[in-house]
């Protein structure tokens, strides 16, 4: 009876390395901050869809997406293990259509191991009861509509500070090389309760300080000036009006964290909705 657990363990570990062989010596991968904004951007047409659809379009095709989104936040990281993650919608009050949009993008359990194995900062642990909540599926869908991509989700554990999401990131940077995109999905600037109801339709409407902290912020990402934006709790008012809450800002700090020395970052879809959030997204690939 013994040999049935060994046989059983023998059969993982031979799948694991299978798909460890199948994700080695590929093209590094750019790796892509996305300023989610509304849900409604997922069955919208605008400016932003078409800027994620341009982006999904003009990258190799991934073997999976590991994303980070916003929208899970946890005690402790984990990523999400399951065969088929369901889709959540993490959000009220707006038309059932939303709530009837399905995103059946496979999961890749043999990933999440993966990234288990190779993150030595904390202990990762493996899901089975996520998904894929907003933050994710709300952009992916635009960047992969097939959903024939496999997708994997990991958490921001709430009770780190900035440095440790930014150093946790950059164990990450071997999966870019095995064909794994790496999404952050969020908003650099992001304060709900002064956003200006009144003018969601109007894009490019931005709060004097909105704009004074996005320009901050991609100063100090044009210039390679990642310990100014880990120190964003040190940076002044229009910081802390724009970063109330850490969550929707936290994954674009996983994005810089990737890159490398020959790399740049560019933006697409710069511009401010209501007053006070921004859509501004980011790409990190080869100058």
């Amino acid at each position: 009876m013994a040999a049935l657990p060994v046989a059983g363990v023998a059969m993982k570990l031979s799948s694991l390395n299978q798909f460890a062989g199948e994700l080695g010596n590929t093209e590094r991968m750019p790796a892509l901050f996305l300023g989610h904004g509304s849900p409604m951007n997922a069955i919208e047409e605008n400016e932003f869809v078409s800027g994620f659809r341009k982006t999904g379009q003009e990258m190799p095709t991934p073997t999976a997406v590991l994303c980070i989104s916003a929208h899970w936040e946890t005690r402790g990281t984990f990523v999400t293990a399951m065969d088929h993650p369901r889709t959540i919608h993490d959000f009220g009050g707006f038309p059932r259509a939303l709530f009837e949009v399905q995103y059946p993008a496979p999961g890749n359990p043999e990933l999440a191991k993966e990234v288990q194995g190779m993150v030595s900062k904390t202990q990762v642990g493996l899901d089975h009861n996520w998904g894929l909540d907003h933050g994710a599926w709300s952009v992916i869908k635009h960047l992969y509509p097939k959903a024939d991509v496999p997708v994997i989700q990991m958490s921001l554990d709430y009770s780190q500070p900035p440095q440790y999401h930014y150093e946790l990131a950059r164990e990450l940077a071997a999966l870019r090389r095995k064909g794994v995109l790496i999404v952050g999905s969020g908003n650099m600037v992001h304060n709900l309760r002064l956003v200006a109801w009144d003018r969601l339709n109007e894009v490019d409407y931005a709060f004097d300080w909105a704009t004074e902290a996005s320009d901050k912020m991609k100063t100090a990402i044009r210039s390679g000036d990642h310990q100014a934006l880990v120190d964003f709790k040190s940076q002044g008012r229009s910081f802390d009006l724009a970063i109330p809450t850490p969550e929707h800002f936290l994954p674009l700090l996983y994005i810089l964290a990737l890159q490398e020395k020959d790399e740049a970052a560019s933006f697409f879809n710069d511009k401010a909705v209501a007053g006070a959030l921004t859509m501004t997204s980011v790409k990190v690939d080869k100058a």
